[in-house]
């Protein structure tokens, strides 16, 4: 079975984590300046060795380092070099990890964008701070769009599809319920704040294909998916709610697979408190069935946290990993956090955790991990193993030349911007203005008679249907002449091929409904 090494018990025992229980999530909690993210970095470097993809938000903009390896001309080096010597880490060396940059204002690295349908108006709500008559209003534009072919791509189209809605408000009142023209002012309104913020940016194509979360290198070794959050924590929930969608991405992409031998990918979500910040109830229990559901997907998520009490219970209790920092007993709650941290773990009864964990120094922490029956283990006082790479920030030299050599170079670095709603909308004004002028000249009945210019959508994904068909069967035949295997699937990419012309031309009128991500979608 392989595992992870963490650190080593004050009674001399190894602390590990069992590959093929870390799907079961965990916790690393601890108040500032305890060592929190150096046991993140180095948690992440020891799964990618393993060929464990990872993901992990860089909110203060350290984490970087994690690409480069350590130094011993590098501050801390003597320290992390005593301790690894203290750990009897007779291998320990310095050593770089394979990492890709993602920052959502594409400054820091690749962009980050998903289109507003994928988003779905629940998410949207959340992050425009809209009550519930506002998202209901804002439900109605969605379903409006989805059943008039309008894709909602980006922020550009949003607000075509409002001002749209603001101007035929009752017409849709009569056809959804009411919608007032107030409510989609309030949305509006919200909307030009929000987009001063840069989130503007997060929305549009080409959107992220979750696949490229997961790659390995030539060595074997899992990308380390590093998002540089330092600018995005401006905007917390903005933050929140982008990790919250990345998550549901996640389990609606990726097949089941029950315990794997190892995940197929890590999830560190730092700040995590964030997340659960002025939830909703409905949003909370979202959150908690898609961390309970996405274990079955061989995800593990892992909260980073300074209070392990910023955690609802319905989620804490699914995080049978820990590793628990310092806490510091100034306040009542500071107290009430560290009565509650010492409960969740299995006594150890030559330990008084409550009054261990206000002891704890840097770089010490209290373990618990899942044995190989998924019991979770009696909590020891260990010292954690120091990380193999740098701690500290990369230089933008060194980020650019990793940037250049990244796997996804060049996909997701230029913006895409086809027609969708905004177009559609534009070109609809000025054919109902073409329109009227021809009615005053020629007369209706003389202007009705004019044929029609689209193709039919069904049209359009049959020939589509029966092209892509034809060039898998081409694929499938040029494979057995060469003596290669092929797994396509002739009908099943026909059928694929079919219903992205349909979600591409209608808008998501079939498609969109079923796309839209799980969070959207099951609050719809």
């Amino acid at each position: 079975m392989s595992q992870i090494f963490l650190g080593l018990a004050e009674n001399g025992e190894k602390q590990y984590l069992d590959l093929s229980r870390a799907n079961r999530h965990g916790l690393i909690a601890g108040a500032t300046g305890t060592g929190k993210t150096v046991t993140l970095q180095g948690l992440a470097e020891s799964f990618s060795a393993e060929g464990v993809p990872v993901f992990v938000a860089d909110v203060k903009g350290d984490l970087s380092g994690i690409a480069m390896p350590g130094s011993p001309t590098f501050k801390h080096a003597d320290k992390l070099e005593s301790r690894a010597k203290e750990l009897g880490m007779d291998d320990y060396g310095y050593s770089d990890n394979p990492v890709v940059f993602w920052d959502l204002y594409g400054k820091q690295g690749h962009p980050i964008r998903t289109t507003v349908s994928e988003m779905g108006p629940l998410l949207l709500s959340r992050l425009l701070d809209l009550n519930e008559t506002q998202e209901g209003v804002l439900q109605i534009v969605f379903r409006h769009a989805d059943e008039n072919g309008l894709l909602l791509l980006d922020f550009g189209d949003l607000q075509s599809v409002l001002a749209w809605a603001a101007e035929n408000a009752k017409e849709l009142s009569g056809v959804y319920g009411n919608v007032s023209k107030q409510s989609v002012g309030t949305i509006q309104r919200q909307l030009l704040s929000f987009e001063s913020q840069g989130a503007d940016m997060f929305f549009g194509e080409p959107a992220l294909e979750i696949d490229d979360f997961i790659k390995v290198d030539e060595q074997g070794r899992g990308y380390v998916n590093v998002l540089a959050a330092d600018q995005l924590m401006r905007s917390p929930k903005l933050y929140a709610t982008f990790l919250l969608w990345l998550l549901a991405e996640l389990f609606e992409s990726l097949p089941e697979v029950g315990d794997p031998e190892k995940p197929k990918l890590v999830f560190f979500f730092d700040e995590a408190h964030l997340l659960f910040d002025d939830a909703p109830k409905a949003l909370s229990d979202k959150i908690e069935q898609v961390v309970r559901l996405i274990r079955s997907k061989g995800v593990g998520v892992y909260f980073c946290t300074q209070n392990p009490i910023d955690i609802p219970e319905e989620v804490a209790g699914q995080l049978g990993n820990r590793v628990q920092h310092a806490l510091r007993a100034f306040t009542p709650r500071d107290q009430r956090a560290i009565k509650a941290a010492a409960e969740t773990f299995r006594i150890n009864p030559d330990l008084d955790v409550a009054q261990a964990i206000t002891e704890l120094k840097v770089g010490e922490a209290l373990v618990s991990t899942l044995d190989e029956d998924g019991a979770p283990t009696i909590v020891q006082r260990t010292l954690i193993k120091p990380p193999r790479s740098r701690l500290g920030p990369v230089t933008p030299k060194e980020r650019a030349i990793i940037q250049s050599i990244s796997p996804v170079d060049g996909k997701y670095d230029t913006t895409v911007d086809r027609e969708s709603a905004e177009e559609v909308l534009a070109a609809k004004a000025v054919d109902a203005a073409e329109t009227a002028e021809e009615v005053e000249e020629k007369g209706r009945e003389e202007v009705g008679k004019r044929s029609r210019k689209t193709t039919s959508l069904w049209e359009k994904a049959g020939k589509a249907a029966m092209g892509a068909a034809a060039s898998s069967a081409a694929t499938i035949v040029a494979a057995k002449i060469s003596g290669r295997k092929s797994r396509a699937n002739p009908m099943k990419t026909a059928a694929t091929s079919a219903a992205g012309t349909i979600a591409t031309e209608f808008g998501g009128s079939i498609a969109g409904r079923f796309v839209r991500n799980l969070i959207g979608g099951l609050m719809r």
